[in-house]
């Protein structure tokens, strides 16, 4: 994680939204604004194609947290990972530029969560990525649905978007096809 300033930033104003009981569902959308830094550039002089995952990483710490996982993972040591990651540039990003992180959780297997990370700006969307992932803990995956269980949420998941399961190498809905 190499921005840590905004990772702080991020934390911070996300505890203080739970503090406040201003938190989220777990099927809700997390909305951060940033703009495009200096140090965010590369020698094309728009964002370089890292930086948007280390922006996606803050918008699931941000999700993580307004959920209300932040007592679970620290006390089941959970950690947070990727297992696949899915993206689409649209847009370039300019410097000084602002943009806004959707970040969402689409639906969920027996051992993954995916999510959903839009970079929009005035213009429209910048990037669309859809991520694999899952909390690990002493070498194992904790599979979702124990997940959804220390929120106390029990609810089935989504129906899995053709894109994600065709991305998964399964087999397409009948709609689909």
């Amino acid at each position: 994680m190499n921005l840590i300033f905004r990772l702080f930033g991020v934390i911070l104003c996300a505890l203080t939204a739970v503090w406040r009981g201003r938190g989220i569902g777990f099927l809700e959308n997390s909305v951060l604004r940033f703009r495009v830094w200096p140090t965010d550039l590369d020698l094309n002089m728009h964002m370089t194609n890292a930086r948007y995952f280390s922006l996606m990483d803050l918008g699931r710490t941000d999700l993580m947290i307004r959920v209300g996982l932040g007592n679970a993972i620290l006390k089941n040591r959970w950690q947070p990972v990727l297992g696949a990651a899915n993206i689409r540039f649209r847009r370039s990003l300019k410097p000084f530029q602002p943009f806004t992180l959707v970040s969402r959780v689409l639906c969920w297997d027996e051992k993954y969560i995916f999510m959903e990370h839009r970079l929009e700006t005035a213009s429209g969307t910048a990037a669309l990525a859809v991520v694999q992932g899952a909390f690990v803990t002493r070498g194992a995956v904790v599979p979702p649905l124990e997940v959804l269980a220390a929120l106390g949420v029990d609810c089935p998941s989504p129906p899995m978007p053709d894109a994600v399961a065709a991305w998964r190498g399964q087999p397409l809905s009948a709609a689909a096809v």
